[in-house]
């Protein structure tokens, strides 16, 4: 009998054996994917992202510091408005005949690097508000008796930088006048005007001041009233952007805005010079 009773166990354990190794465990209820946020940056993200050149060589409006990197009024501006404007902006310097090309091939977003608002450029470009303008002055020796109005000038000789706006206002304006004296360029007639080639230089009043500076120019100062004629002498330098990117201008004319009403541009202005500059 206890054979028998062990025959059937054997049978029974073998038999449960071959059904665990044969039964497939049933399918589990798939988990559902958990997409877990990440974390907020604590810093709000820039308005824009831009890239803006300028040339680094026409001081001090923009050049290059110690370090090569770009500088001067208009650098200092231009950091202004990215903040007000809260953008991330990277600086660049390039030639002067690659500014606009790269402006217009997207290379760059803006450019700051004096550039008078002419007929073409308003044609080509996007130009914002004028951040500044240097008008027209004349500039001569130290105690000669011409610091009044133009009128002083006539039947003197005055030096000028020949093709020029400043050429052209002389023209209009002492065309019988005075001797007007063309120059290939400012330079040659600022020594024109130290060695008493001339009696006087009608030019762009900032590049006389810095001229007067100089050694070779401490025998000079400026004299007369500021010159401002739209129709010969412009109407200023802006900054240039693309005709399409029309927010981005928006923002950078309220910056310039908000500086200048807020007494920011006054202080950046006497930074650099003892003249407004707009």
């Amino acid at each position: 009998m206890r054979l028998v009773v062990a025959f059937l166990m054997a049978l029974l354990l073998g038999a449960s054996a071959a059904f665990a190794q044969t039964a497939k465990p049933a399918p589990r209820a798939p988990v559902p994917a958990t997409r877990v946020a990440p974390p907020k940056s604590p810093f709000t993200p820039p308005a824009f992202k831009i890239t803006i050149a300028t040339e680094g060589a026409y001081p001090p409006f923009n050049y290059l510091d110690r370090k090569g990197l770009p500088a001067g009024f208009e650098m200092d501006l231009a950091q202004e408005t990215c903040m007000r404007m809260k953008a991330e902006c990277e600086f660049v310097v390039l030639k002067w005949d690659d500014l606009v090309p790269g402006l217009l091939d997207k290379k760059v977003d803006i450019v700051m690097s004096s550039l008078e608002v002419t007929p073409e450029r308003r044609r080509r470009l996007g130009l914002s508000r004028r951040y500044y303008l240097s008008p027209g002055a004349f500039i001569a020796k130290k105690g000669a008796p011409y610091d009044g109005p133009p009128s002083l000038l006539r039947n003197k000789k005055i030096g000028i930088q020949k093709d020029s706006m400043h050429a052209d206002w002389a023209d209009k304006s002492f065309r019988r006048s005075a001797q007007l004296k063309r120059y290939d360029t400012l330079a040659a007639a600022l020594a024109g005007l130290a060695t008493d080639d001339v009696d006087a230089v009608f030019g762009d009043k900032a590049q006389l001041w810095l001229w007067s500076q100089k050694p070779e120019g401490k025998c000079c100062e400026l004299i007369g009233q500021d010159i401002k004629d739209t129709q010969t002498l412009g109407i200023g330098v802006s900054a240039g952007l693309r005709r399409e990117d029309i927010k981005l201008r928006e923002a950078f004319n309220k910056a310039i805005g908000e500086i200048m009403s807020d007494g920011t541009y006054k202080k950046l202005n006497e930074k650099y010079f003892p003249f407004a500059l707009n």
